[in-house]
C-alpha cells in the first residue's frame, strides 16, 4: 500500500526556517509530480509549490523567494525548505504526488497525513 509521510513540523520563530520532508513508500513503479499544500486555520488548502519528476520547480508567489523545493527520486522523496518564516505561515502542510502503484494501472493522486507547521515568538 503507497503511503506518503510528511516530517519536519514543529516550532519556529519568526524570520526563522524549517526544512519539510516527504517520502513516498510502498511497491512505486513511478512517481510524477510531486506538491506541497498547506492549509491554514479556517481557510482553506492553498498549493505552495511543486517539483515534475524532471526537476522543473513552481511556487505560490506568496512565498516565492523564501522556499526551495528538491527531490530525490531514487528515494522518492520531496523536501521543502521554507526561510524567513512569518506567523502567516503557520499551517499543516501536505505532501501530494502523482505516482503509480504496482498494482495499478494508471497514475493516482496520493495525499501525506500533513505535518504542522507554527510560527511564532
Amino acid at each position: 500500500q503507497v503511503q506518503l509521510v510528511e516530517s519536519g513540523g514543529g516550532l519556529v520563530q519568526p524570520g526563522g526556517s524549517l526544512r519539510l520532508s516527504c517520502a513516498a513508500s510502498g511497491n512505486i513503479d513511478s512517481v510524477n509530480a510531486m506538491v506541497w499544500y498547506r492549509q491554514a486555520p479556517g481557510k482553506q488548502r492553498e498549493w505552495v509549490g511543486g517539483i515534475t519528476k524532471g526537476g522543473r520547480r513552481n511556487y505560490a508567489d506568496s512565498m516565492k523567494g523564501r522556499l526551495s523545493i528538491s527531490r530525490d527520486n531514487a528515494n522518492n522523496a520531496v523536501y521543502l525548505q521554507m526561510t524567513a518564516l512569518k506567523p502567516e505561515d503557520t499551517a499543516v502542510y501536505y505532501c501530494n504526488a502523482v505516482l503509480k502503484d504496482h498494482s495499478a494501472s494508471w497514475y493516482a493522486n496520493y495525499w501525506g497525513q500533513g505535518t504542522q507547521v507554527t510560527v511564532s515568538s
